[in-house]
């Protein structure tokens, strides 16, 4: 799909910072099945299939059409980090805020920024302050949700999920993953469409190293 068919659709700053002149398969899919009418997603496709360009356009898109101010949930608080470099950088004419902190707050600071770059521990900790920027909130990415299956990890996940899709009606959700083993009872679950492709940029082999040599099957 070229990006151009949905220039009218995107905001003209966003557009201008999509820097390539065609979607990937699953943006385009994502296109179809309701981004741009903020509805909710989940994206399944490999590695390096777009998904974070997904759930930027979603993001971005409502905060330049002031809507609200987006979340973005990771589970580690280095991709955290690497995700807040990545928005600073891009989107310099928008505040955005590293939340990843051991501090039992509500945080009130984050009133001021227009994207939060948080993890779920983190969020859950907000949510239990009753932090006055939840209400502001338009877009909500969850980024490696198939963690819903961690045993440590999950139950958090799940509570944060749970809660905000409860008190945040009009909210878009954005879940990714890599890799879901149920991924239609996820959908179900998270009242979202289900985008799904297996297109990567680089063609997965499989092979046997033995003795310094790579045997692809």
């Amino acid at each position: 799909m070229k990006l151009s068919l949905i220039k009218d659709k995107l905001h003209p700053k966003l557009y201008d910072k999509i820097d390539f002149t065609h979607l990937r398969p699953a943006q385009a899919k994502s296109v179809d099945a309701g981004l741009l009418d903020r509805k909710n997603l989940l994206v399944c496709t490999p590695t390096a299939s777009g998904k974070t360009l997904i759930a930027e356009i979603a993001m971005v898109q409502a905060i330049y059409n002031n809507i609200g101010k987006g979340i973005y949930i990771v589970p580690l608080k280095a991709l955290a980090n690497e995700k807040y470099e990545y928005f600073k950088e891009k989107y310099k004419d928008l505040r955005v805020a590293l939340s990843i902190g051991e501090s039992d707050s509500s945080d009130a600071y984050l009133d001021r920024f227009d994207i939060i770059i948080t993890v779920s521990e983190k969020l859950d900790s907000l949510i239990r302050h009753k932090s006055s920027f939840l209400r502001y909130v338009a877009t909500v990415i969850v980024d490696e949700v198939h963690l819903l299956n961690d045993p440590r990890r999950g139950p958090t996940i799940e509570i944060v999920l749970t809660i905000l899709r409860s008190v945040l009606k009009k909210t878009q959700f954005i879940a990714l993953s890599a890799t879901i083993g149920n991924p239609k009872e996820l959908a179900d679950w998270l009242g979202a469409n289900l985008v799904m492709d297996d297109w990567r940029p680089v063609e997965l082999q499989k092979g046997i190293y033995l003795d310094g040599d790579v045997e692809f099957y």
